[in-house]
């Protein structure tokens, strides 16, 4: 099968200009078989290919077979070698529900879901405290944006938080795409950031001191930032799959804010409006982003500040409870850990059970708090 006419860039001969030229292009995976013969059967017969070319006639060495969107080209050999993975919506009904095969000249089959599920690993749980003074490396990553990693060890892949900046202002070259992630937070740090989002209307600024969620697979894209942009990043799980959407352009033309993705609602919380009310930890009061009520409690995000009154001695009952030091400076005292001087772009977790302390905290103290699930309760002497 040819694909239609398509225009593929041919240098000229003299410096490194570009000029066009029509023709018909077609891309093949090419593998090795030891058993050339019963690899055309076992394709064609156990895995539904069809053959479209072989040659020599009198004695076949190579052959095109084509099925399950693949061109493959099957090259006799003396060592099989190469391997090919086919995702399908229900893997089951391929190849007897197998989801590992190998033909019989040596090629490796692997039938795996075309979109997997989202497996949250269990958090290994530990006291972790990063500072921003121990100049931990920033790397660059998608996008050409920096990346500062705030849990190292990432509590065994249950978590990511990614301190990000964007130094220059202007264009960021990102495509539309989606994750599929159980969470995913970015909150606004410094600057600011223009984006937009599936579903969700035109392009909108995201400010310092506001935040958005990225419900699992919303499509969207990063568009222009400002000098000095920095944001924090929390991802659940730690390692998830980014897809670029080459197919759905941006804003679409539908508007549909109530729209749920696995669960989960769209939601842009604007620092500026913000409303303050007694927190979970005693002396702090907390700006409520909404976050819980629109992921039916997957996950709570709270700004806290100073209140009234001295902070007493905690525990706390999260899965994952982490906090990002934004302003100010506080002291963290827990149960057989070293004292903890904290400042601004500092951050630390804490395991569920561990007795803690907040510590000749600063008048002006902003902390971002993220727990999992959203329903989180601290208090003394809590199991």
């Amino acid at each position: 099968m040819l694909w239609p006419v398509s225009l593929v860039m041919q240098p000229e001969q003299a410096g490194n200009s570009w000029v066009m030229k029509m023709q018909n292009i077609r891309a093949e995976a090419v593998v090795q078989s030891a058993a050339f013969a019963e690899d055309i059967t076992f394709f064609t017969k156990e895995l539904g290919f069809v053959m479209h070319q072989i040659m020599p006639a009198d004695d076949p060495s190579d052959a095109l077979l084509v099925g399950l969107g693949v061109r493959l080209r099957l090259r006799r050999a003396e060592i099989g070698a190469g391997s090919l993975r086919i995702l399908a919506d229900e893997p089951a009904l391929i190849a007897g529900g197998k989801t590992a095969l190998s033909s019989p000249g040596g090629i490796a089959i692997e039938i795996a879901p075309l979109a997997p599920p989202v497996e949250i690993p269990a958090p290994q749980h530990a006291f972790v405290v990063r500072r921003l003074a121990e100049n931990a490396p920033w790397v660059v990553g998608r996008a050409g944006m920096q990346y500062r990693d705030l849990i190292p060890d990432r509590l065994g892949g249950a978590i990511i938080a990614s301190h990000i900046r964007i130094p220059d202002e202007g264009p960021v070259p990102d495509n539309v795409h989606f994750h599929s992630v159980g969470f995913q937070l970015i909150f606004c740090y410094k600057g600011w950031v223009d984006l937009v989002y599936e579903d969700q209307g035109p392009p909108f600024r995201l400010t310092a001191g506001s935040c958005v969620i990225q419900p699992p697979e919303i499509r969207h894209r990063v568009l222009y930032a400002s000098a000095g942009l920095e944001v924090i990043e929390i991802g659940v799980p730690a390692e998830h799959l980014t897809t670029l959407d080459h197919d759905m352009p941006l804003p679409t033309q539908s508007y549909a804010p109530d729209r749920l993705w696995d669960g989960q609602r769209f939601v842009h919380y604007q620092g500026e409006q913000a409303e303050w009310q007694n927190a979970h930890i005693p002396g702090f009061i907390a700006s409520d982003t909404g976050i819980a009520d629109n992921t039916g409690g997957v996950a709570g995000v709270q700004v806290l500040r100073r209140g009234s009154g001295e902070s007493s001695p905690m525990r706390h009952n999260a899965d994952l409870h982490f906090t990002f030091v934004m302003a100010g400076s506080m002291r963290l005292e827990a149960e057989g850990q070293e004292p903890a001087f904290l400042s601004q772009g500092d951050a630390f977790a804490l395991p569920p059970g561990l007795g803690v302390s907040y510590k000749e905290v600063s008048e002006d103290i902003e902390l971002l708090e993220v727990t999992l699930p959203a329903a989180v309760t601290s208090q003394e002497g809590l199991a």
